[in-house]
């Protein structure tokens, strides 16, 4: 029994605490995957209005996914509550800030306010204590938000800073609601989640960008651009949203969340890099210094409380049994 149980544990990767180098590879992966998805959404920006974007990134997953995949088994208002928030308010402040002119590499960085703003939330309202560790992680990544701010204030423009660190607030709302909403299938509540961007988002798209500027950005898709927009938000449904969202979710099946979280923060780094190499958008050093700031609040503010560690039972040695006699059964 204890050898089969270690055997177990082994395979899951958990008796030495290492994520085995396969999963490793899967996780860096899937930050790939994500960090090239900022490049992706400024290529689709340069074709489509920031809301329109998001109507035809969901509905294409939308569709699909009300007419084949069962609902998960949660209550609604979880549901309405992760799409409103990862959806829905992430992306609309996301793409607005990156319209008004904050760099894919930044946003990277600056949308990983998520971690802290989550554990705040979920102390707030989930009455869950918090660790000095994710105190002073929290402290470290407003200063370091702080400081960007302030920088972008004096060389470009502060709010599209202001407006992705409120997209990091909308992703955290939605992972609050994803916890609670305790699905039986992640994967499926992340692809009905899908379901819930599309109509307030064309609501809002019509009412502030305009029918104009949905007929122009369509009518202008047999472009060059508009075939580069096409292939970015093919990128952005496909292997950044089903195939990444896959893979984490198969990771965190198998493997501690503590363990697994930790390789998002190669998203930024990827970001940044993807960013420079492709859009040539070089980061001033400063904006470098205070995005390893913000990186490493997050990591420490994401750290929750030491999970201790698991040990195979112990079996209990026999009773010997006093010669001549034999136990009595059992009434």
């Amino acid at each position: 029994m204890v050898q089969n149980y270690s055997l177990v544990l082994h395979d899951a990767g958990l008796e030495s605490g290492r994520v085995p180098i396969r999963d490793r590879l899967l996780a860096g992966t899937v930050a790939l995957l994500w960090g090239l998805n900022f490049l992706a959404t400024d290529f689709g920006l340069r074709q489509f209005p920031p809301l329109l974007m998001i109507v035809l990134r969901f509905a294409v997953l939308a569709v699909p996914t009300v007419l084949f995949v069962p609902r998960p088994r949660v209550r609604w208002r979880w549901l309405i509550g992760y799409g409103l928030g990862f959806g829905t308010a992430q992306y609309a402040f996301l793409y607005i800030a990156m319209r008004d002119g904050m760099p894919a590499g930044l946003a990277s960085v600056v949308l990983q306010s998520s971690a802290p703003f989550t554990v705040l939330i979920a102390a707030a309202f989930l009455r869950e204590r918090l660790s000095r560790t994710q105190v002073a992680g929290i402290v470290i990544a407003v200063a370091g938000l702080a400081a960007l701010v302030c920088y972008r204030a004096q060389v470009a423009a502060a709010v599209p800073v202001l407006l992705t660190v409120c997209g990091g607030l909308g992703w955290a709302v939605g992972n609050v609601c994803n916890r609670q909403a305790r699905p039986d299938s992640p994967l499926r509540l992340t692809l009905w989640m899908s379901v819930v961007p599309p109509v307030p988002m064309l609501l809002l798209s019509l009412l502030v960008e305009g029918p104009a500027a949905a007929r122009h950005a369509l009518s202008g898709i047999n472009s060059p651009t508009g075939w580069t927009a096409l292939a970015a938000l093919g990128y952005i449904v496909l292997p950044a949203t089903v195939l990444g969202a896959g893979i984490w979710t198969n990771l965190l099946r198998r493997h501690p969340a503590a363990v697994v979280a930790p390789f998002s923060l190669l998203i930024p780094v990827i970001g940044i890099a993807a960013a420079w190499l492709v859009l040539h958008q070089r980061p001033a050093v400063f904006e470098l210094c205070a995005s390893a700031v913000v990186i490493l609040g997050v990591l420490l503010g994401s750290r929750g409380n030491r999970i201790p560690t698991i040990r195979p039972p112990e079996l209990a040695p026999p009773t010997p049994a006093v010669q001549g006699t034999t136990p009595r059964a059992r009434r």
